[in-house]
């Protein structure tokens, strides 16, 4: 056990014992042993503490670590040093020596060793009052931790330290850019890079605090070098759906509908900027300073969006919505409570029967997950042209064709836009029309076609509500730039749109069809609408989950004809409001 004394100009000193383990040292709030002076940098330096000594690491701070001979550490070089010493940080003087384990048992305790939670920071100032215990604030609960890594959160510094050293010699003594410009291989690479990394690791001098595994920084160190880093592990869990990078050492995630903060992390921003590369590069696009936004995906269909500096204030920042390996089924959403299967089966008989769809929500709502289920409904012999931004959508029929729209070049030419793609596909001969999503002048020509012979077309765009969307959509025809008359619009939206299915994201996390409506006619300006089913919530249930049900409204959609022409089964019943299917969630 080290006993540590905190001397200081002015000021009584303080001692404390020190368990083994890891200590950040300087004036931010974050740090172990908190020293508030102006000349303290706010992460300053580190104490590893060992039974038979300590080692310190200066972190490149302003005024600089010195021995107790006078001899300043350089940044971000680990120096062992006996029990017994002091070291000295601007006016401050941190004192070490070894004490007995009766002497121990009076002496006030510093943090725990990072076996455990880190408790209250030794402060530097004089003692106060206690405070007394703030009230709870609705809303400003902290963000739970998902534990992923196997690396202690109270550790997660030492190892960013170790695997920053770490990189910067493989960059040295490795360059797999060459090798790979050179033919080799992914797995030669792989096996190259965790050759030199466990060299590399095998000659670190910094002795691991209890807890921290080698294996575990050498996994990272690997993933970091050839993969996508600490994305490694979120993406290989399928019970995670989005991935959030807000920098190198806020990793967030959604699970089961909640926000969750990971334990794991990048090295740092340079990591985080590779990882982004490995990701667009192969799709042909690109990211710079000149170019600091991106979209594009992954192998298996997740959206993956990122922007960087100067836009970025914090960093590079990546978004990631992730797709499952297998895409869910019709079965699927009636099984989380997304929707009732009389609403599935009215869905798919729309279209069967070639009526033109509208999906509306939020984002991150479900609106891309319902199309993709909706799509599977479509015939296996007609022919379909898909339409999207990134490719996300996951068809299986045997006639299909996938188009993808590009951004522009560095010399900000060859763009292709989903309106140039949705023109084109009218000379493609479509069954059917599937767009991504709508968010511009493609509004225009997506109505056009509707009402042109391609009927039973299906697409998304962001709206509150299914009147919202129609708003929305009037707003995004005239982004098309045409000077059309509002009337005119609207004549076109009531002629192709014939059903409007709103999705929501409620406050349990769940996503729930909301309502089902369909599009009359218009009565003067107004385009009416009927609703046919609504999700009513009816309550909570005893793990904060959303109760209720979906209700028919008792309106029969007006193409009740056409279904029968077309031979399908539906009975008129689905739509009595006091109809008792399963519609409870």
């Amino acid at each position: 056990m080290l006993e540590l004394v905190i001397h200081l100009p002015d000021s009584p000193d303080r001692a404390a014992k020190l368990s083994p383990g890891a200590y950040l040292v300087g004036s931010g709030p974050e740090c172990h042993i908190r020293l508030q002076r102006p000349e303290i940098s706010a992460r300053h330096a580190q104490i590893i503490v060992r039974e038979n000594g300590i080692t310190v690491m200066d972190f490149g701070s302003r005024n600089g670590t010195f021995t107790e001979d006078g001899t300043s550490l350089f940044a971000n070089e680990p120096y062992d040093m006996p029990c017994d010493t002091k070291i000295r940080l601007g006016k401050a003087e941190l004192r070490f020596r070894r004490i007995s384990a009766k002497r121990a048992e009076n002496t006030p305790a510093a943090p725990p060793p990072p076996a455990a939670p880190p408790a209250k920071p030794i402060e530097s100032t004089a003692p106060t009052q206690p405070a007394a215990p703030a009230a709870k604030i609705s809303g400003k609960e902290n963000i739970p931790l998902l534990r992923v890594s196997g690396v202690p959160t109270e550790l997660r510094q030492v190892a960013q330290e170790i695997k920053k050293r770490a990189h910067r010699e493989l960059l040295v003594r490795l360059n797999l850019k060459k090798m790979a410009l050179a033919g080799a291989s992914a797995d030669e690479l792989a096996a190259k890079a965790r050759e030199t990394i466990r060299e590399i690791l095998s000659q670190i001098t910094i002795e691991l605090p209890r807890g921290l595994e080698l294996s575990v920084i050498e996994r990272e160190l690997v993933q970091e070098a050839i993969g996508l880093g600490p994305l490694e592990y979120l993406i290989e869990r399928d019970d995670i759906t989005e991935i959030m990078v807000n920098g190198p050492d806020q990793v967030f995630v959604e699970k089961n509908g909640e926000l969750y903060r990971t334990d794991t992390a990048f090295a740092d921003n340079n990591q985080v900027l590779a990882a982004i590369e490995r990701i667009v590069s192969p799709l042909g696009r690109r990211i710079d300073e000149s170019s600091p936004m991106v979209d594009a995906r992954l192998p298996d269909g997740s959206r993956v969006n990122a922007i960087i500096p100067p836009l970025s204030l914090g960093g590079p920042s990546i978004t990631i919505r992730k797709f499952s390996r297998k895409p869910f089924e019709a079965a699927d959403l009636v099984r989380f409570g997304s929707i009732s299967p009389d609403i599935m089966k009215f869905l798919a008989v729309c279209v069967q029967v070639r009526k033109n769809i509208l999906i509306s929500g939020g984002t991150g709502s479900g609106k891309t997950t319902l199309l993709n289920v909706l799509s599977s409904f479509l015939p296996n012999r007609e022919r379909i042209v898909t339409i999207e931004d990134a490719a996300e959508l996951q068809l299986h029929q045997e006639h299909l064709v996938r188009l993808e729209a590009r951004p522009p070049n560095i010399e900000g030419k060859g763009a292709v836009t989903i309106r140039d793609l949705v023109r084109n596909s009218l000379r493609m001969r479509p069954d059917r029309i599937v767009v991504g999503e709508c968010r511009g002048g493609e509004a225009l020509d997506m109505l056009q076609a509707m009402n042109t012979g391609h009927d039973g077309s299906l697409t998304t765009i962001h709206a509150n509500s299914a009147r919202d969307a129609l708003a929305r959509l009037e707003t995004l025809v005239l982004m098309a730039g045409f000077d059309l008359p509002l009337r005119a619009i609207r004549e076109q939206v009531a002629s192709a749109i014939n059903i409007v299915a709103q999705i929501s994201r409620e406050r349990d996390g769940s996503r729930k069809i909301v309502s089902v409506s369909e599009i009359t006619k218009m009565e003067g300006d107004i385009i009416t609408m009927q609703d046919l089913f609504v999700f009513k919530q009816t309550g909570w249930d005893e793990h904060d989950r959303i109760v209720g049900e979906f209700v028919p409204t008792g309106s029969v959609p007006s193409f009740m004809d056409e279904i029968r022409r077309a031979k399908i089964d539906l009975d008129i019943g689905l739509f009595d409001p006091n109809r008792k299917g399963e519609a409870h969630v």
